[in-house]
């Protein structure tokens, strides 16, 4: 499989965008990758990039986008944050990659199990991190079930996952809100901003 060129980009629309990551998510699964040339992917990219598609995701050592889409090299802008929420610098460079380097899909990824949720569930505090999970506490209390304080923590691997949903949800929120260039391309038909979510136990991708 070749590195994508100005000519495969722009044959692109956003839902083919999304059918390419969604079959090389169901190859990574299967475990039969793409027959790619990394090195010739290399030079064939040495003089630009045409990926077409943008995905946010968490830091997580398992949710690597590249290998869960089995995507090569130009594929995908990878944008990577514990938590996979949004702030001014990962929107600015979300708006590079969608106006200026032509991707015709954002993704947010979230996934089951995060460490980054567990923590802004039990409310951690540690140095720098506290404030990143100060900007995920808004999901955590956007899901209102369980009421029983006593359920509302990392113990709880149901309320976790809730937790991660709703933060893929309100970070798409918060791209559309906080980004009018991003919103004016998904408006026009430009772009797709979708969800999903990553399940850590049999590396399946769920969109929403």
């Amino acid at each position: 499989m070749k590195a994508h060129t100005k000519e495969t980009q722009a044959t692109m629309t956003p839902q083919k965008a999304l059918d390419f990551l969604q079959e090389g998510n169901v190859r990574f699964q299967n475990n039969l990758k793409a027959n790619r040339n990394l090195l010739e992917q290399v030079n064939d990219t040495s003089d630009g990039q045409f990926p077409f598609a943008t995905i946010l995701s968490c830091i997580d050592s398992r949710v690597s986008a590249e290998l869960v889409f089995d995507q090569g090299l130009g594929d995908i802008f990878s944008v990577r944050i514990a938590g996979n929420f949004v702030n001014e610098d990962i929107l600015g460079s979300m708006e590079f990659a969608c106006k200026l380097a032509g991707t015709k899909v954002i993704v947010v990824l979230g996934h089951t199990a995060c460490g980054a949720i567990k923590g802004a569930c039990d409310d951690a505090k540690l140095g720098n991190l506290t404030a990143l999970i100060s900007k995920i506490k808004p999901a955590v209390e956007a899901v209102t079930e369980p009421t029983d304080a006593s359920l509302r923590n990392s113990s709880n691997i149901d309320f976790v996952n809730k937790v991660s949903d709703k933060n893929v949800l309100m970070t798409i929120d918060n791209i559309r809100n906080q980004s009018p260039v991003l919103k004016e391309m998904e408006d026009a038909g430009e772009i797709k901003i979708v969800g999903a979510m990553y399940n850590i136990n049999d590396g399946s991708v769920t969109f929403y």
